[in-house]
């Protein structure tokens, strides 16, 4: 089991990334504003002096320093053996246009936890929970995921909405959606917030997320879900040599595998993520003359706890 400890800790993580993204926001240079966010978010788990964290979802490969990448280890290193998966601004495109739902956000787990995927794409698919298990499923026709969901929710289709990565490589879903009536919200990044919101359709309108986004990003998004409860898939997309042989390398072989949201995130599993736009899911960062202001939320599997936490401190003081 987790250290109870990490809830604060992990807030603390995913504040200081958002407020170091926000300086950026909306001044179009997504770089600069990932990287801050960077720094930002490793120095703030080096601070957790009882860690022994390693990265095994991050922001590259070892070569690709300084950002957090794929194996380096944070914390002091001195009791608790944490797995981190981690997206210090998810949504740079969003920060850097000053769009709504660019976050940051971690995942905590016991060690050997998190899928290890590589730096690919991924094929998801999610729903929210309190549906029958196998509700929808990867390889079924959008068209006929779409209806299972309907009748699972007990409402025609028309009532269903989809989140879908607005990209050329999704025109088919699209269409295969709009075909049975149900609408699609196209989101131009993002997609860790997407699958999220499949767990409170009332609030944010989205019953099912499909297509194909970051592997990485589906790890994020499949330890939020073992949180707050929900139904996902997700399927590796390789397209050269070099991809599989980086999966190869993490323990993966096939490559037709459908992974179930237990077998992406298992045990248990803390999650945090905190506004740096805002967003449906979370107010983004606020400064002004004397304060900032953030918006946080916090989860765990154990318990099935979400914390909400809006933290005010002087814009002069470091945490």
């Amino acid at each position: 089991m987790l250290n109870r400890m990490l809830t604060i800790e992990i807030a603390r993580v995913t504040e200081a990334a958002a407020i170091a993204a926000a300086h950026w926001r909306g001044r179009g240079d997504e770089k600069l504003a990932d990287q801050a966010a960077v720094d930002a978010m490793r120095q703030a788990l080096n601070a957790i002096v009882e860690m022994d964290g390693l990265v095994v979802i991050g922001e590259g490969e070892r070569d690709e320093a300084p950002m957090l990448y794929i194996g380096e280890h944070v914390g002091g290193g001195k009791s608790w053996r944490i797995d981190i998966a981690l997206d210090p601004l998810e949504g740079t495109t969003l920060c850097a246009k000053a769009m709504p739902n660019s976050i940051a956000c971690v995942a905590m787990a016991e060690g050997g936890s998190l899928l290890h995927a590589p730096d690919t794409y991924m094929d998801k698919i999610a729903i929210g929970g309190g549906y029958p298990e196998g509700t929808v499923d990867l390889d079924y026709a959008p068209q006929e995921n779409i209806a299972r969901l309907a009748k699972a929710k007990g409402v025609p289709t028309a009532q269903i909405t989809a989140c879908i990565l607005d990209r050329p490589r999704h025109e088919k879903i699209i269409s295969g959606v709009r075909e049975t009536g149900a609408s699609v919200r196209l989101i131009s990044d993002g997609d860790v917030a997407g699958v999220i919101h499949t767990a409170d359709p009332v609030e944010t309108g989205i019953d099912i997320y499909m297509g194909i986004g970051g592997a990485p990003e589906g790890v994020l998004a499949a330890a939020a879900l073992r949180c707050i409860g929900g139904q996902m898939q997700g399927r590796l997309v390789t397209s050269s040599a070099e991809q599989k042989e980086r999966a190869r390398k993490m323990g993966i072989s096939d490559f037709n595998k459908k992974f179930a949201l237990n077998e992406m995130a298992s045990g248990d599993v803390m999650f945090a993520a905190t506004g740096v736009t805002d967003g449906s899911l979370l107010r983004g960062v606020r400064f002004d003359r004397e304060h900032v202001t953030t918006e946080t939320v916090v989860m765990r599997s154990a318990t099935g706890t979400v914390r909400w936490i809006k933290n005010r401190r002087r814009a002069d003081a470091g945490e």
